[in-house]
């Protein structure tokens, strides 16, 4: 990772340096180097199974490559066009499918052979059922594994340590903000605590904007505001691990101070927001309607291309007292690489791998694409992904909404918000929740 930043727009952002204070202490765990992931992951149960480094070999072969991104096909087109030149007689087809129908439809078509002699998973339960179905070659063995992140890499590794998978993009699942509105607002940095977020809140919507523009209409996106919420209420990393596993409840507690957190923004989101989208959320960003989106780093791009041109960074609802903060920020490793450990091709595939691994190419795809990645050594270029590359030393959580590996029952305890930002009562929201967890338990 690289540490340039544009000395117009980092200064510009030194007065929205509160987040910045608290994660500090984090800068050397987020950035330790390479070296640990491949030495590191593989316990007696890889060494045996895991294929040995790919050589330097050139390969030849035509490779299905499936994934979900259809918005990356031509950065895409790109660098598979210099992937054929470096190997010549080597091809890779796209194999796209939209998102919904990927999480639903992937695992089937790739165990079949159909497609994705290499191919993509997303993190929690797409990944954790395609490693049982035994879908992923071992890439434990695998030198290029070494230029990723150790931090990152995990959400790739299986129960018994090996490294299955490499998490490529990094994403933060966490609002965006338009840093003019939150100097005309009179805000010098960001909030600390919950009463300073609120009170953020109230200082833009006293500008005449929605403070925060929340999709509660789109699942996928309405329950990104629930990794902050959590982060810092839940009395362990793994909480939502807890609820699924039943040592802990959404009737708990610190659960309970979350909904009614949830309660207290109803005056701060859009009308109807339990029924809106994301996209006309975005054009609302985009034309300074709305000072932050509750969604991701990933909808910075789409809403450049709607045109706006204000300076965006990030933020977190801090929901305790600063002194009782343990994360800014939260953070999610997804869009796994992985090879068909049923390919005929599986050293084409490896080298393919090995490929988008490198820096240079792996600098192409970031910048192209305007999605920050887990490897070591890329060179941002790409406008709001210089400006928000300090959040890669930050101490950020990974996604806590993707330790569920039940979604109908990730479903319930997401609605459950949902519902108390829609007006329900906190305490009823998460009576209903339970109830279908506890079902869902049983099952």
């Amino acid at each position: 990772m690289t540490h340039q930043h544009n000395k117009a727009v980092f200064d510009r952002r030194q007065i929205l340096r509160g987040a910045a204070i608290l994660g500090a202490g984090a800068a050397a765990a987020a950035c330790a180097g390479p070296g640990t992931v491949r030495g590191g992951s593989r316990g007696p149960a890889s060494q045996a199974s895991a294929p040995a480094p790919i050589g330097t070999a050139k390969v030849s072969g035509d490779l299905s490559f499936a994934h979900w991104r259809a918005e990356d096909k031509a950065v895409f087109d790109k660098i598979i066009g210099d992937f054929a030149k470096a190997n010549p007689g080597a091809t890779v087809r796209q194999d796209i499918s939209p998102s919904n129908d990927y999480q639903s439809t992937a695992l089937q078509k790739i165990k079949g052979g159909a497609i994705g002699d290499a191919f993509t998973a997303f993190r929690g339960a797409q990944f954790v059922d395609m490693a049982k179905a035994g879908l992923f070659l071992d890439l434990s063995a695998q030198t290029f594994a070494d230029s990723y992140l150790p931090k990152m890499a995990r959400g790739g590794k299986d129960v018994n340590g090996r490294q299955l998978g490499l998490p490529y993009q990094l994403v933060f699942n966490m609002p965006i903000f338009n840093v003019d509105l939150f100097e005309k607002a009179g805000v010098s940095e960001t909030p600390r605590d919950w009463d300073g977020f609120l009170d953020l809140c109230e200082r833009l919507k006293g500008r005449g904007v929605v403070p925060l523009a929340w999709p509660g209409g789109e699942p996928a996106n309405a329950g990104q505001l629930f990794n902050s919420m959590v982060m810092n209420n839940q009395p362990s990393d793994t909480s939502c691990a807890d609820i699924e596993s039943g040592k802990a409840n959404v009737t708990d507690d610190w659960f309970l101070a979350t909904l009614r957190q949830y309660a207290q923004l109803r005056p701060y989101v859009e009308p109807n927001a339990t029924g809106t989208a994301s996209e006309p959320l975005q054009q609302m960003f985009a034309t300074g309607k709305a000072a932050m989106l509750a969604t991701g780093s990933f909808h910075m791009s789409p809403i450049r291309k709607l045109g706006a041109k204000f300076p965006i960074d990030l933020i977190a609802p801090i929901t305790v007292a600063a002194d009782n903060a343990k994360y800014v920020g939260i953070h999610n490793a997804t869009f796994i690489l992985g090879v068909n450990a049923a390919s005929k091709k599986q050293e084409a595939a490896l080298r393919f791998l090995d490929f988008l691994s490198t820096p240079e190419v792996a600098s192409v795809y970031a910048n192209g694409t305007g999605q920050h990645l887990t490897l070591t050594g890329v060179e941002y270029t790409n406008r709001d992904l210089k400006a928000t590359e300090p959040w890669l030393t930050k101490n950020t959580l990974l996604a806590p909404r993707f330790q569920f590996n039940d979604l109908d029952l990730r479903a319930a305890v997401e609605n459950a918000c949902t519902e108390v930002l829609g007006g329900k009562e906190p305490e009823q929201a998460a009576e209903a929740a339970q109830r279908i967890v506890a079902q869902r338990r049983r099952s």
